[in-house]
């Protein structure tokens, strides 16, 4: 495990062990010996048994901060489907459609929502007799050459005491950007990523698509901690792939309670429909590493399906966690005493005078001081640093809050002052500055563009495709516009058949 600067980018040691420390945070700036972890657990990539299984429901990451650009709301990121290899068509990787996707919001500290923004996604198929999910260079989100495409609507559901008072649809049948297959097919995926935000009528803004994963870790930590073996630390085992991103932006009055109440509890939920027709919550995900490492393995499926106010079943899985005592037996880092009531406070309720409500019932979510403001200049370790703008006090996509997690579970509350880490500070793509904020997709083809795939030959296969009328047969081998991927196919096959006859090709 390596030490760190404060807030410099140097080495740090163990990874996701932050992770386990599910209930992490930070040092205020004011210096009071208090942090959250709001966030800080920050992913949820396969983690309990029975929703590793279907990608589709699982969420992975939360992140809800006030807006850079629009300090009067506040965006909530919310992401699903881990570890999307680009490259993994020809189905790529939709949302959905027997599922209800929720961004929930409690205003009051209740545990209990206030307001549930609820997206519904459709798949649309306009050629079923090709395996292609575009037929051609796709230039837009309504270009015929984009095969397979989903829509979605988006609800606003009021609650109060766990009861519905009203629904609102706030949109209807609103492009989701796709998978990016690749450069051939895609040439400007940015500005299918712009077509893809929507502005809503109060002055809100969504979006719905295939995003770069912005979650920064060393995962070779489930490796036995490293194998106790520091020295392959700083690898962001995320780099490269993607994940399906839901993003809402939307003015913080929306969101809260008053003015003199500006702090929002965040967590999203997935609900999948039954044969019967009924919806179950399969997934759930405030705190993100709560449920990969506080939980053990008996819980994690319970966790998915329980809801906030009824978090105090969990509650020995955080006064007496794991992790520290595998930190100590593998890297003899003495833990700290148990119960962790000072991860108790933090974890439950919020940092008292930074993001913790006036009368706060005790509950895992992300918790969001709309009225600080955001930092022209944010710093990685957020309150940890001095920075009341990021981590824990709700969660930004450069915050890392593995380091602050880590620093936190192994004491930093109780005077044993570290600068642990996992030797990655930040995402391997950069940001963007406007909504929805997130990094574009890494492509399926990720090299330079095969020589002879120019706009002819894509042109000549979604002519092919769309030019046979009333023929369910024939539509690519007896098509000229077929001919150059017949070529192609057949001098694989000739590259084969040359080979020594002795060798196997798996």
């Amino acid at each position: 495990m390596t030490g760190i600067s404060r807030s410099g980018s140097g080495r740090r040691g163990v990874a996701t062990l932050i992770c386990g420390a599910l209930a992490a945070g930070g040092l205020t700036a004011a210096g009071v010996a208090a942090l959250a972890p709001g966030e800080a657990a920050a992913s949820s990539h396969r983690e309990a048994p029975l929703i590793s299984s279907t990608p589709q429901y699982d969420n992975t990451d939360v992140y809800a901060f006030v807006s850079p650009d629009h300090p009067d709301t506040t965006t909530i990121v919310a992401n699903w489907v881990p570890f999307e290899e680009p490259a993994g068509g020809p189905n790529f990787f939709p949302f959905a459609e027997d599922a209800q996707y929720d961004l929930r919001i409690d205003s009051d500290g209740d545990a209990r929502e206030d307001l549930v923004f609820r997206y519904t996604f459709k798949t649309h198929v306009k050629n079923k007799k090709t395996f292609l999910y575009n037929t051609g260079a796709v230039e837009s989100l309504n270009d015929p050459d984009l095969n397979v495409t989903q829509s979605y609507d988006l609800e606003l559901i009021k609650l109060k005491k766990g009861k519905v008072q009203h629904k609102t649809k706030l949109a209807d049948d609103v492009p989701v950007a796709p998978s990016n297959v690749g450069k051939a097919s895609m040439p400007n995926y940015a500005k299918l990523r712009e077509q893809a935000v929507y502005k809503l009528h109060n002055g809100a803004k969504t979006f719905a698509g295939q995003a770069d994963d912005p979650f920064f870790l060393d995962l070779r930590v489930f490796d036995l901690l490293y194998g106790g073996n520091l020295s392959e630390v700083g690898n962001d085992t995320l780099k490269g792939y993607n994940v399906n991103s839901i993003a809402l932006q939307v003015p913080n009055d929306l969101i809260t309670e008053a003015k003199h109440q500006p702090i929002v509890g965040i967590w999203s939920t997935t609900q999948r429909e039954n044969a019967e027709g009924y919806y179950s919550q399969v997934s759930r995900l405030g705190m993100p590493l709560v449920n990969e490492v506080v939980n053990p393995i008996k819980d994690k499926d319970k966790f998915n399906a329980s809801v906030p106010k009824d978090d105090g079943q969990f509650l020995k899985n955080v006064t007496n966690p794991e992790l520290p005592k595998l930190i100590e037996a593998i890297y003899k880092i003495k833990a700290p005493a148990e119960p962790r009531n000072d991860l108790v406070d933090v974890f439950l309720k919020g940092v008292k005078g930074l993001n913790q409500p006036p009368y706060v019932t005790p509950s895992e979510q992300l918790r969001l001081n709309t009225s600080i403001k955001p930092t022209a200049s944010p710093k990685r370790l957020g309150v940890l640093d001095g920075d009341n703008a990021g981590f824990p006090n709700g969660r930004r996509l450069t915050d890392d809050v593995i380091d602050a997690a880590l620093q936190v579970v192994e004491g930093e509350l109780l005077g044993a002052k570290n600068d642990l880490g996992d030797a990655v500070d930040k995402n391997d793509k950069s940001f963007e500055k406007a909504f929805p904020y997130v990094a574009l997709p890494t492509e399926g083809s990720r090299g330079a563009v095969a020589k002879g795939t120019g706009n002819d030959v894509r042109n000549q296969l979604g002519d092919a495709l769309t030019g046979t009328s009333g023929s369910d047969t024939g539509m690519i081998a007896l098509s000229a516009g077929a001919g150059a991927i017949g070529v192609l196919l057949i001098g694989g096959g000739l590259m084969w058949w040359r080979r020594p006859r002795g060798r196997r090709a798996y």
